[in-house]
């Protein structure tokens, strides 16, 4: 499994990385309904920090950031559901398919990966803002210069020409 195709189904909603159901689905390789109805049938594993339902605004905001694959197949009237890496984890005891299990191992570990990445980028942050206040002057001059080099660059890119082709006379 890809991780950056797991990557870009991960999305931040109510302050929780979540897939949605029809990712899922997708994923596991099943209907977007057999799906809902397998977390249905066992619905005291799915508390709500393990898996809720988007409010309509919440997906039509979500909608437009992303082009669903098949819009006609999900009525208009049922909401997807977000499941966090717990619900997630919580999926793998109610689908028992190969390709479940080893999506969702794959899910795990792209939830770990991005878990680390966050960490590293936070004391790398801090680092930045230690020497930023240590050497502000440094930092500032630095900053000028990338920003009339980035200015430059644009301005030469807007001047340029377009070269014609085809068939010269």
């Amino acid at each position: 499994m890809d991780i950056s195709i797991l990557q870009a189904k991960i999305h931040e909603v109510r302050g929780h990385k979540v897939i949605l159901d029809f990712d899922l689905a997708l994923l596991y390789k099943v209907e977007t309904r057999v799906l809902n109805q397998a977390v249905k049938r066992n619905s005291q594993r799915f508390p709500e920090d393990f898996m809720f339902q988007l409010t309509l605004e919440e997906f039509e905001n979500m909608s437009s950031q992303f082009v669903m694959r098949s819009p006609s197949k999900r009525p208009k009237t049922a909401l997807p559901f977000a499941f966090s890496e717990q619900g997630i984890a919580m999926l793998s005891g109610i689908l028992n398919s190969e390709v479940a299990i080893n999506v969702n191992i794959a899910i795990m570990r792209t939830f770990v990966m991005i878990r680390k990445f966050a960490i590293e980028n936070k004391d790398l942050n801090f680092k930045l803002l230690e020497m930023e206040s240590k050497y502000e002057k440094h930092f500032s001059d630095i900053y000028e210069a990338l920003n009339f080099l980035i200015k430059r660059d644009e301005n030469e890119i807007i001047q340029k020409e377009r070269k014609q082709i085809g068939y010269k006379k």
